[in-house]
């Protein structure tokens, strides 16, 4: 068997933001989808993150809660990790990947939305 490579990835990412309902679709639209192999050294120092392999995926932009609409934002970006991803679908098992890649897509999703990482686990008890 052939792992997934980032083509798949990308491919489930934008399915996933291409199913988001009203009003999210429409806010979701100006956010670019990257597929990385693996997060870079210094992003996972600044973050302080131990290892790669716990990193699947990074929203990188202002929240729109927290936008002036008087001031133009650069576009957010939705950054997946290929391999951390392939890691934690290998390590658990029970779940197919285009639902691992989805549930991870919508999670930095939420992050564009204003949502904290404790405002999705209060909802989706697969984040706990």
């Amino acid at each position: 068997m052939i792992a997934p490579g980032a083509d798949d990835v990308q491919r489930i990412a934008e399915a996933t933001r291409a199913g988001f309902p009203a009003p999210f679709a429409g806010l979701a639209a100006d956010v670019r989808i990257v597929v990385e192999d693996w997060p870079d050294d210094a992003l996972l120092e600044e973050m302080d993150i131990p290892s790669a392999y716990e990193l699947t995926g990074l929203y990188d932009g202002l929240a729109l809660t927290q936008r002036d609409p008087s001031q133009p934002e650069p576009p957010s970006t939705v950054t997946l990790f290929r391999r951390p991803i392939l890691d934690e679908w290998a390590e658990r098992g029970d779940v197919a990947f285009d639902a691992l890649v989805a549930h991870v897509t919508v999670h930095e999703f939420a992050h564009h939305f204003g949502w904290s990482d404790d405002d999705i686990a209060a909802i989706d008890e697969w984040w706990t």
